[in-house]
Order: C-alpha cells, then sequence, then structure tokens
C-alpha cells in the first residue's frame, strides 16, 4: 500500500477509524491542524488536515526534513500540544482536550537527549520506581520495596548493560547510551498504550545508537506496543518498525506498509520525494 495523503474533509470529531480487521485504532488522529503564531509575520503552519491511524501494535517511523510537522505530531499526541482542529483519540478514548499530565497513563515517551526522561541525582531503581508509578495516584508508600528491587534487576538484566548490579548508582554517572537505554526500559513500566520515540539515538555514537535500535524492537514486541517513532535517519526508518510515513510542509506525503517497505532503499525514498514534491533532495537535507 502506497499513498498521497494530503488534506480532505475532516472525519467525524472524537470517532476512532476502524481498522481493516474491524477493530478500533489504538492511535487515531483526524483532521489535525496547529498554526504557531497566528497572525503574525512568523505565522507558520505546522501541520495541514493530518490523518493518521495506528492499528493496535502497529509500529510506525515518521521521517521527513526539518519543519515537516514530525515532532509537532508527536506532542499532539502526548499533550504538550493541542491542535487548532482535529482530534486525538488513544484506545477510543478522545484525549483532545487532556492536558500532558492526564494522558500519562496511556502514553511512555523517549526524547532526544539522554538527560532528559531521567532524573540525574537520584539512583537508577529511584528513577525506575518513579517511571512505574506514572500516571498513577501516588501515595506516601515507600518508592522502592524488595519487591520492586526484584522485579528492577530482572528487567534490567535485559538489556545487557550489566545495570541490574547498580542498582544505587546515580543515573547522572551513567554514559548516554545506558540512560538511554534505561529512559527505554522505563518508558514501557506502566504500560502504556502508545510508545513514543523522538530521535531517541540521534544524540548517540553509531555503537550504541544500534544497541538502542535493537532494544528498541525488542522491547516493543515483547510488550506489543503500538509505537511512533520520529527520525532523520532513513536507514533507521527502513530497518524498524511495520510502517513508514514521510512528511513534508505539515502534511503526510508518503505511507508505505511493511510489505512496501521491505522492499526500498535510502535512494527510493528520495526518489519518491522528489517523485511527489517535484522537488530535488538528497539524504544530507533529510537529515538535517
Amino acid at each position: 500500500m502506497e499513498r498521497l495523503q494530503e488534506t480532505g474533509g475532516p472525519p467525524e470529531a472524537g470517532r476512532p477509524r476502524r481498522e481493516g480487521n474491524g477493530g478500533l485504532a489504538m492511535l487515531d488522529l483526524s483532521n489535525i491542524t496547529k498554526t504557531f503564531f497566528p497572525g503574525t509575520v512568523n505565522e507558520r503552519k505546522a501541520l495541514r488536515g493530518v490523518d493518521l491511524h495506528l492499528a493496535p501494535g502497529e509500529f510506525v517511523t515518521v521521517i521527513g526534513s526539518n519543519g515537516a510537522g514530525k515532532s509537532t505530531i508527536l506532542n499532539m499526541v502526548s499533550g504538550k500540544l493541542r491542535p487548532d482542529t482535529g482530534s486525538v483519540v488513544i484506545d477510543g478514548t478522545d484525549v483532545t482536550r487532556l492536558a500532558d499530565f492526564q494522558r500519562a497513563k496511556y502514553i511512555g515517551r523517549v526524547f532526544q537527549d539522554p538527560m532528559a526522561g531521567t532524573a540525574p541525582t537520584m539512583s537508577i531503581e529511584q528513577n525506575m520506581a518513579m517511571a512505574l508509578e506514572r500516571g498513577k495516584r501516588r501515595g506516601l508508600a515507600l518508592g522502592v520495596t524488595a519487591a520492586k528491587r526484584e522485579r528492577f534487576t530482572e528487567e534490567l538484566k535485559s538489556l545487557e548493560l550489566g545495570l541490574e548490579r547498580r542498582l544505587k548508582a546515580k543515573v547522572g554517572l551513567l554514559s548516554g547510551g545506558q540512560r538511554q537505554a534505561l529512559s527505554l526500559l522505563m518508558a514501557t513500566f506502566s504500560g502504556p498504550k502508545i510508545l513514543l520515540l523522538d530521535e531517541h539515538t540521534a544524540a548517540l555514537d553509531p555503537q550504541r545508537a544500534a544497541l538502542v535500535s535493537r532494544l528498541t524492537a525488542e522491547l516493543v514486541e515483547r510488550h506489543h506496543l503500538t509505537t511512533l517513532m520520529v527520525t532523520h535517519n532513513m536507514e533507521q526508518a527502513l530497518t524498524l518498525g511495520t510502517r513508514l510515513v514521510m512528511m513534508h510542509d505539515g502534511r503526510i506525503i508518503l505511507d508505505l506498509d511493511q510489505e512496501r517497505k521491505s522492499q526500498m532503499t535510502v535512494a527510493d525514498l528520495l526518489h519518491e520525494f522528489e517523485k511527489i514534491k517535484g522537488a530535488q533532495l538528497d539524504d544530507r537535507t533529510m537529515l538535517q
């Protein structure tokens, strides 16, 4: 399946689109528009009637040049931004007007900066205890119990980084790759409906980026997570996930399913962009 998706008539607000298997979409963005600084000389249309629907367990990678709207899409899903028009529905629940903290129980997110998403002055086990309670009503109970510590140890073993032997270590002492791997693990702790990955390997060296990419695939598969990943790395976008979306100028211009994506190369993606938009583009432009 390959399609060019431009702005069309808005679907019925708040109604999740049904997928081909008869079930509801796990994530449903309908006719999303967003304009920054409207009515000023700095006005910028970030999203122009975007429709994006993810089935349960689908892993979508999103590529596009700077200003295409990729990060704005993630911020719409997380609740950091609200759309000017359109709706955001997660597992049948309309969350369009909910703030980010009200959506926390639905969403896990890993950021580009390894320093984000963790508390550097707190220990590994304290960070994991906080992640476990994400989106829940918190009381005054002991943060790290023996049972939790046992679970943390087992979970950390899956990373194969030896962090299970460093539960008391401050997170700020970890390397960038170790912190990002920990952030990824923590993002899955509270059983989120949606996992958002915001260029989460971009700040890492190639070896550690490859490690985090492998852990990403393993964790998504193990927890059957519906995942939306933004990346500038087109090779990574082709390798990871079950579907690929290309954005340009606030619109989705290419949407490839797993079969079509598996047949593509980076050169093919660049050719598709040129064919659709009538523009010349190279991989350096897409990776900026």
